[in-house]
């Protein structure tokens, strides 16, 4: 008999040692990639797939709640995770097939990709919580607020069924994880084992609590690093990006696109007349026309493209996976909007309205580097502009 408990007490030495290492093993993964990277999309990424992955934590589902410090709300910025039964088992099918690495699920382009297509995320678009007010008795607001991790088990899951978190994030069983730097709460993530019914342990909840305390403030530096860059590379009238931001993306996204073969569509967008406009109205109105233009372009573009200043009364969109037909769809809503737009300081004082000619081109079917991408919708807005102006030119 004493034999056996000497064996019992050894295996289970053994097992603690081997889940230990394990754990380390994850934690050691999932900060190491973090390092590799200062792009906030693509730590939140690295965090989430920690979060999901077989060889992290194991989850079936995340997502990852940002401050905005500026309203102070809390707002859903990524998410992971299939949305059916049958697609976990085709993930995790694949998964073991591949034997996949960290490394290989946080690629640069399933950054974008999730950010993109994230059913999820789609779904919780709307669910913003307000640091204060009614919003205080949910729970995403107390997890925030107490800093302290909730798990709601599958026995209790019944009593929160008409908070806001759970009318979007339908589930058996969660728990919601705070995200800390120093002694500031910057993020959130609500994780769960929907397919799986997988319960939610206390070691479980042990690793979460180490993976998060890693990505508070591995988020606070990429946050801090993103304003310094921010600074460096915005316009300081239009807040918009400024022209070597635009190149870099340029570079960036054609990089990505000619990887994936998927289409990508450039906008150049030149104000009508505008020398004209600033001779007879002063340079003051001028510079107000730009800021209403970027204010219009940023409000009538996706979050993943990209609008800039391209300079003096130039502007660029970079439009991601997007063809030629769908780019043009886009370029003459955005030309009809400008026109039909009072502008404050033009409307008093100018009947005509404030107008763009554009030119666009899509790679890679008219171009197959950045500068002949920029050249081909630089030549079409000429065309847009030396043909009456106020249209869009389609690169031939």
């Amino acid at each position: 008999m004493e034999n056996i408990e000497q064996d019992l007490s050894h295996q289970e030495l053994l097992d603690l040692y081997t889940r230990t290492q394990r754990d380390l093993n994850v934690l050691y993964e999932v900060s190491n990639a973090m390092r590799t990277t200062l792009e906030l999309n693509h730590i939140l990424y690295i965090i989430l797939t920690g979060v999901t992955s077989h060889m992290g934590l194991g989850f079936n589902r995340a997502v990852l709640f940002l401050v905005n410090s500026t309203n102070r709300y809390l707002e859903p910025k990524m998410a992971i995770g299939p949305e059916s039964g049958e697609q976990a088992h085709q993930i995790w099918e694949s998964m073991s097939d591949h034997e996949q690495k960290l490394e290989d699920l946080i690629e640069t382009e399933k950054v974008y990709l999730n950010i993109q297509q994230s059913a999820i995320l789609r779904s919780l678009r709307d669910l913003i919580i307000p640091l204060g007010g009614e919003s205080e008795k949910s729970l995403l607001y107390q997890a925030f607020q107490s800093g302290q991790s909730i798990h709601i088990t599958e026995a209790e899951i019944q009593n929160y069924q008409n908070d806001l978190l759970l009318k979007y994030f339908r589930t058996n069983e969660l728990v919601i994880m705070p995200l800390k730097a120093k002694d500031k709460i910057n993020g959130l993530i609500v994780a769960d084992n929907l397919f799986t019914k997988k319960p939610i342990t206390q070691e479980d909840l042990r690793m979460f609590l180490m993976l998060a305390n890693q990505a508070g403030l591995a988020i606070e530096n990429s946050q801090l690093y993103e304003m310094a860059m921010h600074r460096s590379q915005t316009d300081s009238l239009t807040k918009l990006w400024n022209h070597g931001f635009f190149h870099n993306r340029l570079l960036h996204e054609i990089k990505l696109h000619k990887d994936s073969q998927s289409p990508l569509t450039l906008l150049l967008i030149d104000i009508d007349n505008f020398k004209s406009l600033n001779d007879q109205l002063g340079h003051q109105t001028g510079d107000s026309v730009l800021k209403e233009m970027a204010s219009i372009l940023k409000d009538s573009c996706r979050e993943i493209d990209c609008v800039c200043r391209y300079g003096g009364e130039e502007f660029t969109v970079i439009l991601p996976n997007t063809n030629k037909e769908q780019g043009y769809l886009t370029s003459e809503r955005i030309r009809r909007k400008i026109e039909m737009h009072e502008f404050q300081d033009v409307a008093s004082k100018k009947k005509e309205p404030v107008t763009v000619s554009i030119g666009l081109a899509t790679f890679a079917e008219d171009a197959q580097s950045n500068d002949e991408l920029i050249h081909a919708s630089d030549k079409a807005m000429y065309k847009a502009k030396f043909g009456g102006k106020n249209q869009t030119y389609v690169s031939d």
